[in-house]
């Protein structure tokens, strides 16, 4: 089951939260229900990163609902939550919109799972709130500043998509396929790209717009964000893709400046690992989540 549960974010943005929970069992009685109801497990939210969505976290949310309350966030400008032109999307804004659902939820103390932007948040939120949180996954997020040149080539990539796609089947190509950045061939990013677009008059287009992407990406981008790591005390798991964005040496590094971290390499992953692997991306994450978040019974 999947259910939509709105939160009120920093300035008053609707963020669309979805919650993950197994299917009731079949002639389990209302007993059993609300004895499931009593025991709340201990709660994981899923963060996406840029352009993406909570459905992206679906696959992992429903193997995580086995033993947690797994709750994935739209962020703003993303998915169903609110996409204001002239809103905020500095970094303070999305941590506080990630603490505002773990309120609302009542999911703390949490174990806060990241990708890329997403897990920008988890570990700004986790050495603002140490209180709130309880474990940390990274998955391929730098710490260093990424620069004036990177916002230029993101710009002109955006640029390059030839919107609007005719059909779905067009956009899993281009972005699987043939977009000029891509090294090799990657069918599980045409799916992720699939999942981010909306049907128009004209054609296939994304559900977000591309300049709000590129101001979301101004609240990172000339930064290093070392120091709000090396504040992280949670034990704190940081998985990188083998070719993903994320290279080895400053993945150890970035386990070295944590307190309590711990590095884990996903091969034949690219940027998206769980969307690329997510058998090896679920036998990395489970056994920590395990260790960390323990829950007193299934």
């Amino acid at each position: 089951m999947v259910r939509r549960i709105d939160v009120t974010g920093a300035d008053g943005l609707r963020l669309a939260a979805w919650e993950f929970a197994d299917s009731p069992k079949a002639g389990a009685g209302p007993e059993a229900l609300a004895d499931t109801q009593r025991r709340k497990p201990p709660g994981v939210l899923l963060l996406h990163g840029l352009m993406g969505r909570a459905s992206h976290w679906a696959g992992t949310a429903r193997w995580l609902a086995d033993r947690y309350r797994a709750v994935a966030l739209d962020q703003r400008g993303h998915g169903r939550s609110d996409k204001p032109n002239e809103g905020r999307y500095d970094r303070e804004a999305f941590v506080a919109d990630a603490e505002a659902a773990l309120e609302r939820l009542e999911l703390a103390p949490v174990a806060l799972v990241g990708h890329a932007m997403g897990a920008l948040t988890a570990w700004q939120l986790a050495a603002k709130r140490p209180d709130l949180v309880q474990a940390l996954v990274i998955s391929d997020m730098r710490a260093t500043a990424l620069g004036e040149q990177s916002q230029r080539e993101w710009e002109e990539w955006f640029k390059s998509w030839p919107v609007p796609f005719a059909t779905l089947a067009d956009v899993r190509r281009w972005f699987g396929e043939d977009d000029p950045s891509l090294e090799r061939s990657r069918a599980s990013r045409g799916e992720f790209f699939a999942e981010v677009m909306s049907e128009r008059e004209d054609g296939w287009r994304p559900t977000f717009s591309p300049e709000v992407m590129m101001r979301v990406r101004e609240g990172w981008v000339y930064d290093a964000h070392w120091d709000e790591l090396a504040q992280v005390r949670c034990p704190t798991l940081v998985v990188r893709g083998l070719d993903g964005e994320l290279g080895r040496a400053e993945a150890q590094e970035m386990v070295r400046v944590l307190p309590r971290g711990i590095y884990a390499e996903v091969t034949e992953a690219g940027h998206l690992i769980h969307y690329d692997q997510p058998d090896d991306w679920r036998r990395v994450v489970e056994p920590f989540l395990q260790a960390t978040l323990p829950t007193t019974g299934t």
